[in-house]
This record gives structure tokens, C-alpha cells and sequence, in this order.
């Protein structure tokens, strides 16, 4: 049989992560090729792009939803378990799970079905143009890169994710080069302070940061300190970036100092670093081409 959409595998991929033990990806695909009985040639058979096999694509699709339901964990790079959600929905003997199951759980709903600015009128799939539909395509892509980007920023440690924060903003433009840049997480860290930025390579001033690799919300408090510590440093602008999220109390504390304090939360810090190409990597380019009328003007 050809290979199976990756909803049909999101049920036997739960199932063989049934017994608790960590898995990894290439594990649960020859798993759900044996299941499928796919064939040696549907196992080669490759994606348009000729750069991942078909099989492997979809398994890939499927752990990324399941994550996102909460159904499974990540634990290190490639490496995932069950987690108790996943046991409870098992315990339920569904006789299928799809994206319309999926969408039972906040966390994959919030996640798939992002909403889009109001301003943006709402187009049926059928009536879409073929550019709005790979637009739409993109942004479903875009959408599970930063949710991996965010969980493995998450999961390394402080002082690496302090450098991902610096390549980000040398990235960006600030600073100049990383080396001239800036210093985080040595010896700047005063009252809520983890380093400073140049906001141009020349230094003519100074952007101070806080970097928090947090589960939890920030909160008010934390912003106070960073303020407070601005204003110990005598300094007019600050950025504070977490993994996590800030509260509507921090948010609104910030927009009310006289200090300039940007609030970067770990979805816009994910999606920045796809912008500017910070830890990915190209995968596909897809070229777009237009009749070029002049062409075929008379002379």
C-alpha cells in the first residue's frame, strides 16, 4: 500500500509509545512502516523535494501534532515518551485519533488553529487563490518550527541560551559584530540586569537585557526589578526575553515607565529567530514564476 496519510499514524504512533519507554523518531517510523506493511518501495518513496522520504515526513508531522496535544514529551533532540495524557487517551480505546481529536485539548487548538488578525478576512479553502493556500501552507509550516525552536531553547541550559539571545540580536543588526557586540551573563548581572547590547556597531548607546529561561509567566515584580536596575545603570532602554510569557501586569507596567522596556515572549522569540535565521536551516525553496508579458509583446 502507498504510505498513509500522517493522521491514520497518529494512533499506532501513540500506541508503540505505550510502554513509557523513550523512543526516537526513526524507531516509531520503522514501527509504523511495519504496521502499514509498506513495501521497500513505499519506504524510498520521496517527497517532491527529493530531500526526506515520504514516510519520514509524515511520522515527523505526526510527532509534531501529538506534541503539541500534550500526548507525548520531548526530552532531549530526537528523543520523546509518553506522556500522561497520552495514557489517558489510550486508556479511552479510541478507534482512530486525528486533528479533529486533537483539537479536544486547548494547547494543540491554541497552536493549529492560530487565530489571524481580525482585519484579515477569513477565506474558504475552496475559494483561496494557489498563492493564498501556500501562504497559508507557510505559516502552518512556520508554526511547528517555532513550537521545536521554543522546546529546546527551553530544555538547554542557562549560559547557552544567554548566547542564543546575543546571536539573535547580532542578527538584527545590533551591535556590529558578536564579538564587539555585546557582554551577557559575565559579570554585567546587576539587580535584574544579565548584559548589555551596543545599539549600533559604534556604541553611541547602550541596550541593557534580561534573559530568563522560565516555564512560568513573568510577572510584574520581575519587570519592576529590570526597571529599577535600568535605572540604577541610568539607562533609557531595555529588552527582557523569556521562554515563557509575561502577564498582563508586566505588560502594562512596562508600557507605563518612562523607560523604553521591550517584552519579548518565548513564541515572538522563536518566530524572531526564524526571521533572522538563527539556529535553522533552509530545507526547501520553492520558485514562483510569472508569464513575463513583455516577452510576448509584438515588436
Amino acid at each position: 500500500m502507498a504510505v498513509p496519510d500522517f493522521q491514520s499514524m497518529m494512533l499506532p504512533f501513540l500506541q508503540f509509545a505505550a510502554d513509557g519507554k523513550e523512543h526516537g523518531l526513526s524507531e516509531v517510523t520503522e514501527h509504523i512502516a511495519q504496521h502499514f506493511h509498506l513495501t521497500p518501495a513505499d519506504r524510498e518513496d520521496m517527497v517532491p523535494t527529493g530531500n526526506q522520504s515520504r514516510l519520514a515526513n509524515r511520522v515527523g508531522w505526526c510527532r509534531t501534532h501529538l506534541k503539541q496535544a500534550g500526548l507525548i514529551e520531548y526530552l532531549r533532540r530526537g528523543v520523546f515518551r509518553i506522556a500522561d495524557r497520552g495514557r489517558q487517551v489510550l486508556a479511552q480505546k479510541p478507534s482512530s485519533i486525528n486533528l479533529k481529536f486533537l483539537n479536544q485539548f486547548p494547547e494543540h487548538r491554541g497552536w493549529f488553529q492560530k487565530p489571524k488578525p481580525k482585519e484579515i478576512p477569513q477565506t474558504p479553502v475552496e475559494a483561496q487563490t494557489p498563492e493564498e493556500r501556500m501562504e497559508e501552507l507557510a505559516d502552518e509550516f512556520n508554526n511547528a518550527l517555532a513550537a521545536d525552536i521554543l522546546d529546546r531553547v527551553k530544555s538547554m541550559n542557562p549560559f547557552r541560551f544567554e548566547r542564543v539571545v546575543l546571536d539573535l540580536l547580532v542578527a538584527m543588526g545590533y551591535g556590529g559584530s558578536r564579538k564587539e557586540a555585546a557582554v551577557i551573563g559575565k559579570g554585567v548581572n546587576d539587580g535584574g540586569i544579565d548584559g548589555l547590547i551596543n545599539e549600533d556597531r559604534l556604541g553611541l548607546d547602550r541596550i541593557y537585557v534580561q534573559a530568563k529561561r522560565w516555564q512560568e509567566s513573568v510577572g510584574r515584580p520581575q519587570i519592576q526589578n529590570f526597571v529599577g536596575a535600568l535605572a540604577g545603570q541610568h539607562a533609557s532602554k531595555g529588552i527582557f526575553i523569556t521562554t515563557s510569557d509575561f502577564s498582563s501586569g508586566a505588560t502594562e507596567f512596562a508600557k507605563s515607565v518612562p523607560q523604553r522596556v521591550i517584552l519579548i515572549d518565548g513564541q515572538r522569540l522563536a518566530e524572531l529567530m526564524i526571521e533572522h535565521n538563527v539556529g535553522v536551516s533552509r530545507a526547501i525553496n520553492y520558485e514562483i514564476k510569472r508569464v513575463d508579458s513583455d516577452y510576448f509583446e509584438e515588436e
